[in-house]
């Protein structure tokens, strides 16, 4: 597929990092690596194996010397992104397989590493959740470097680019991400990725746009061609005109000044103008990420997915661990509330360490996950709930349980913190007696029967991602069916006012910690409908602040009584967008 050279063509993607950059394609091929395979004698599998052995400490070498120019070259947080690859060199199960497989098949060491590397890579793919799938990019990144360490082939690297260039990729790694020169990368654009990628979000930390999740972007494109690429909408463009050029120019001045305005807003409270107060709360995975949730102005943090606390770990945090976590994003949050969700292990969530084992399952999503598998492995849920309780001193933290399907798994839940505040008066350690509890809901259940909860709950938190999907019976992963994922559905915006109206009828406290709540279109909305609270990436809080200080309670309620009388989605979301493109048009 080629095109005239002049002719303009614009391609769209997803939008993964800010900015609008305009350049020549530095067009980067994956070198595939020639793995040799060969049978080898018994009599040599102790020097294959030794050849392994030093090829992991090569690795190890070169992935911390990676790690130690991040650190001192974009920041601690993104160094930490190759503690994943470094663990990967210390996983015994991979290792351990890899020399089971050398074994069993009499083949050389590459071959072996290469058969085992990619039946994981495989896995990784196909699991649902976002974040975990694109660490199948983490490991991809270190299996080629450890065979390039094997085989003795080098890596194709960036560090040589002499003048800026949009880098355009099927895939990008980190590793090839932080060896460019800042001042030499203009942009990436990969055919694959999606916004929670590693070398994704080293971009963002260089101020890099980036758009992925191209398709066969980069067979269409050659090297030296030109294109202008808009990250803030996820757009490509081929040859663009003067014309084109001019636009662009004078939409990014306007994108930097509409964004340094609503910055400057983060400080404000965020209530209505007929004074009806909302607070928005920031979705964390770290106690580090508590400070960019002040920064950004948060009323608090909504969920602290803690899941990510065991799946990265070479061993289950103790409790003392778990304590200096929940401890430190309490002190950052300075008494504002954080709501720690628990373990939430199991369907496309699983721990990488041995010590917590989570059985295969031909539909795991229906199955052993969450609170029910926290309820099997008390001393596991005990660990969690003391460090919780002893964090509480610190703040105002409350406690969500996930995944609740009834009343008899939230009283079990309610009935265990009880057994934890009782292990720690027996040690005469300080928590907070009167500390909040509450359910996530997120199965129909849940939210068909939610008045049975209330008794139990000090607050409902409303999971729309998982809600939303059992509902419509789709996979919002699944291209075939993607399209019938629908947040404005009928049946899901009774179901939420249902839950809404019954909390407030409880006199409990009911928020969204969903996509949805970060989506400045359907705030007014949610807010009609009654919602406490929304939670969501510390990034787009300052777009929802100002939606919420530019309308009227009076009016969310009237877009809501729309919404709950109208039969099809199509027509509430139209609607949703013109008021959101008149607030909008406001700051400009």
């Amino acid at each position: 597929m080629g095109l005239e050279p002049s002719e303009e063509k614009e391609f769209k993607g997803i939008a993964a990092s800010p900015g609008i950059a305009h350049g020549e394609v530095y067009l980067l091929s994956e070198k595939e690596l020639t793995v040799p395979r060969y049978k080898i004698e018994d009599s040599q599998k102790d020097a294959e194996i030794k050849r392994f052995d030093e090829a992991l400490l090569v690795t190890r070498r070169q992935i911390q010397t990676i790690q130690e120019e991040i650190r001192k070259n974009i920041g601690e947080d993104e160094a930490r992104i190759f503690d994943a690859h470094l663990l990967v060199l210390e996983d015994q199960a991979l290792i351990g397989e890899a020399i089971r497989e050398l074994e069993t098949n009499g083949e050389n060491i590459e071959t072996s590493v290469w058969e085992v590397g990619h039946r994981y890579i495989e896995a990784f793919s196909q699991i649902d959740d976002e974040y975990l799938r694109e660490r199948a990019s983490d490991l991809k990144d270190v299996l080629r470097r450890l065979l390039s360490n094997l085989t003795g082939e080098n890596l194709e690297q960036l560090g040589h680019l002499e003048k800026a260039h949009v880098l355009v990729a099927r895939d990008v790694v980190p590793s090839q991400t932080a060896s460019v020169d800042r001042s030499k990368l203009l942009a990436i654009v990969t055919d694959v990725g999606s916004k929670t990628s590693h070398a994704v979000i080293v971009a963002r930390s260089m101020n890099v746009p980036a758009v992925v999740g191209m398709g066969d972007f980069s067979k269409v494109i050659k090297h030296a061609d030109d294109v202008l690429v808009d990250g803030y909408d996820g757009k490509v463009i081929i040859n663009p005109s003067e014309k084109t050029l001019f636009k662009y120019g004078k939409l990014d001045e306007e994108r930097k000044s509409l964004q340094q305005r609503l910055i400057r807003l983060t400080n404000l409270p965020s209530v209505t103008r007929d004074g009806h107060a909302v607070s928005l709360m920031a979705n964390i995975e770290n106690s580090e990420e508590a400070h960019q949730a002040m920064v950004m102005g948060a009323d608090g943090v909504g969920l602290f997915r803690t899941e990510y606390l065991f799946i990265n770990a070479r061993h289950s945090p103790s409790e003392d661990e778990q304590f200096e976590m929940y401890s430190a994003a309490a002190k950052t949050l300075e008494g504002k509330p954080l709501v720690i969700r628990t373990i939430d292990l199991g369907g496309d969530k699983m721990p990488t360490n041995s010590d917590v084992v989570i059985p295969n399952e031909s539909n795991p999503f229906l199955g052993y996950r969450a609170i029910r598998f926290c309820l099997d492995f008390e001393d596991l849920f005990l660990n969690q709930l003391r460090a919780i309780l002893r964090a509480s001193v610190f703040g105002d933290i409350r406690i969500m349980y996930p995944m609740i399907s009834g009343r008899s798994e939230l009283r079990q839940a309610n009935r265990l913190l009880e057994v934890a505040k009782s292990q720690l008066k027996e040690k005469g350690l300080e928590f907070n007696e009167s500390i909040k509890s509450g359910a996530m809901i997120e199965i129909p259940s849940a939210a068909i029967a939610c008045d049975t909860l209330v008794e139990d709950s000090d607050f409902f938190s409303i999971g729309t991602n998982d809600l939303i999907q059992y509902m419509i019976a789709v996979d919002r992963m699944n291209d075939r069916v993607a399209h019938l994922y629908d947040p404005l559905h009928p049946a899901v915006l009774r179901v939420l006012k249902t839950v809404l109206d019954t909390a407030k009828k409880g006199k409990i406290e009911a928020g969204i910690c969903g996509e949805v709540a970060g989506d400045p279109i359907m705030v007014p909305l949610l807010v009609g409908l009654g919602v406490d609270s929304l939670s969501m990436s510390s990034s787009v809080l300052p777009s929802v602040k100002y939606v919420v200080q530019n309308m009227t309670y009076a009016e969310a309620q009237n877009l809501a009584a729309m919404a709950l009388e109208e039969d099809y989605s199509a027509k509430i979301m139209e609607t949703l967008l013109d008021f959101y493109n008149d607030r909008m048009s406001q700051l400009y």
